[in-house]
């Protein structure tokens, strides 16, 4: 009884993150703390069904680069990534119960522009504004900087109501990036892999961004 009470709120938040700003999201967690913790503990068990974790494959992109690279680990968690690299990492999420993560809306870090080298989106591109946590990610990132997606591959499928992955990566080159990598080949997540252009893009308001469809998990 209690793990299906348990389930059902997380079915609850996470559709509630999925469908407000992440504005309304922040404030959502600030009135009952309490709600993160389950949220992420609906989360846990949720991922461990997949056979395979995205984390784990960014973790693995970031081992095989140069430890001096700083990252910004946008939507972090429990700050996973941090713990399994030897990277300086700044760990974002809407709630903190870790000194070593930041509570903040991701559209508005504390970072400096130009400042990071590498920008990580893991399955976190939750909220109505998700475009504006990309921009955040532009500013902040130094030129040539990289962004690594990883998100659930059911967003990326047309044929269910999902966006088309060729109009996302357009609308993120639009911003200012250049595609290096598209992977599909995991049936759970999909990996889209960006380097930021050296030029500024002035003309950011004629970006069509998609509609990203909500994640709603089954009841098991």
């Amino acid at each position: 009884m209690r793990a299906r009470l348990s389930g059902g709120h997380f079915r609850m938040i996470n559709e509630k993150l999925y469908t407000c700003t992440g504005d309304e999201a922040l404030n959502y967690f600030k009135e009952d703390p309490s709600l993160f913790d389950m949220y992420h503990t609906g989360y846990q068990e949720q991922m461990s069904h997949w056979p395979e974790q995205p984390v784990n494959i960014i973790i693995q992109w970031l081992k095989a680069h140069s430890s001096s690279l700083v990252v910004a680990d946008f939507g972090c968690g429990d700050a996973r990534l941090a713990k399994n690299v030897k990277n300086k990492v700044f760990s974002f999420d809407l709630v903190s119960n870790d000194p070593s993560v930041i509570a903040c809306d991701m559209s508005n870090t504390p970072l400096d522009a130009s400042s990071i080298d590498v920008a990580v989106f893991c399955l976190s591109l939750m909220g109505t504004n998700f475009s504006s946590y990309l921009e955040e990610a532009h500013r902040v990132l130094k030129p040539s900087g990289r962004l690594l997606i990883a998100e659930v591959k059911s967003r990326f499928d047309p044929n269910t109501g999902g966006a088309d992955p060729k109009m996302f990566s357009k609308a993120i080159s639009d911003l200012g990036f250049t595609s290096t990598l598209k992977d599909f080949s995991n049936k759970m997540f999909v990996l889209l892999y960006f380097q930021k252009k050296g030029k500024e893009n002035l003309t950011r308001k004629g970006i069509e961004w998609p509609e990203l469809k909500p994640c709603l998990y089954k009841r098991r």
